[in-house]
């Protein structure tokens, strides 16, 4: 029998996930609207523990709408994580403002608060402070929101958490995407779980689950012709792809699980590899399984032996600061994840891999650093 390919992160849905959607079908609610819709937000508020939940049709959508509720405008200035896929920074530049690019810390790979209270205090000694402050939960592992709620707190900026890749991690025994003005889900195809694509913005401000309900739906007034007094976006998730999401939040505890448990196949298999540092505030949902190699070089050959074995691997994210379409915005610090780039390989991690599956992968890094 052949080995089919085995992808980084996919899909991993079920026969409950097929019958929530053909019972969504079947009852008509093909529309951005319908008791799914409801009954998912529902299930991610309680998951997440906060009061509000907007389902929208994207992560990238639910930050735009973040940064709106904490009255980012064109000439402000956001700080942002350079360590971050795109989307982070895409959505403070639809506003016509500036990301301000920080380092990473080398415990967590996540934005370092000691960066973020030095920025905000030299911003507010010159009376410029930034509108708001990003957090990113990198790979599924919390910032460290202790330190930077302080110093966000101190100044009066907002702090808005990015938490895409983060769904079911936690931060002292408290859940990823409740901390801040608002936090940001990702329900795309590779997440830790996924609607086909959608995102989600979770708050327990009423006013910023208010205005992003109303902003998604191309803001339209509550009187019977179509009357609008503000510029919306057609933002929200349909109650088809909810549907799925319901089956998903059903089924993370166990997609979870299993994404620990080949972290753990790995890590123990490849003893010769550096991994991602586990923070010890938190306990991450493992999203992806990373490790470093000992430089670009050795980096270059894992990448192409899985692939030549028919194995997805990727590198880590490539920061912003050296991102060509960023290459004019300011960068504190750098080095710390210039060098997880420059090292960094992201290992298959689906909830769906076999044991077989896992060790193909383990066979293929042995190979690549025996070369």
């Amino acid at each position: 029998m052949t080995d089919t390919r085995i992808w980084l992160s996919p899909p991993d849905v079920s026969d409950l996930e097929r019958k929530l959607l053909l019972k969504a079908f079947d009852s008509n609610w093909v529309a951005p609207a319908g008791p799914d819709l409801d009954a998912f937000e529902q299930q991610v508020a309680e998951r997440v523990g906060v009061r509000h939940a907007v389902a929208l049709s994207s992560g990238t959508a639910a930050l735009h709408l973040a940064l709106i509720a904490a009255g980012v405008r064109r000439g402000d200035t956001v700080l942002v994580p350079s360590f971050t896929f795109a989307a982070t920074a895409n959505a403070v530049v639809y506003l016509g403002a500036r990301p301000v690019f920080l380092d990473s810390t080398p415990e967590s790979w996540n934005v370092d608060p000691d960066l973020v209270a030095e920025e905000l205090r030299i911003r507010s000694g010159q009376g410029r402070l930034p509108r708001a402050v990003i957090a990113v939960d990198m790979y599924g592992q919390c910032a460290d929101y202790g330190r930077l709620l302080e110093a966000c707190d101190r100044y009066g900026v907002p702090l808005i958490e990015d938490a895409a890749e983060a769904l079911g991690a936690t931060y002292r025994d408290r859940p990823a995407g409740s901390f801040g003005l608002a936090g940001v889900l990702s329900f795309n195809g590779n997440k830790i779980i996924t609607t086909g694509g959608g995102g989600m913005l979770v708050t327990d401000d009423s006013r910023v689950a208010k205005q992003a309900r109303h902003l998604s739906t191309q803001a339209r007034e509550p009187v019977p012709h179509y009357e609008h007094r503000t510029v919306g976006y057609n933002y929200r998730l349909s109650n088809l792809l909810a549907a799925i999401g319901r089956g998903q939040v059903q089924r993370l505890p166990e997609m979870i699980g299993a994404r620990r448990a080949t972290f753990r196949f790995y890590q123990e298999s490849l003893p010769g590899l550096e991994f991602m540092p586990i923070a010890g505030y938190g306990t991450p949902n493992h999203w992806l399984t990373c490790v470093l190699a000992t430089d670009e070089g050795q980096r270059d050959r894992i990448l192409g032996h899985l692939n030549a074995h028919d194995i997805e691997a990727r590198p880590a994210w490539k920061p912003m600061h050296l991102q060509p379409v960023f290459q004019d915005c300011v960068m504190r610090g750098g080095p710390v994840c210039a060098d997880v780039f420059r090292r960094g390989v992201c290992l298959p991690s689906g909830s769906a891999l076999t044991e077989h599956d896992r060790a193909r992968v383990v066979t293929a890094v042995r190979s690549a650093l025996e070369a």
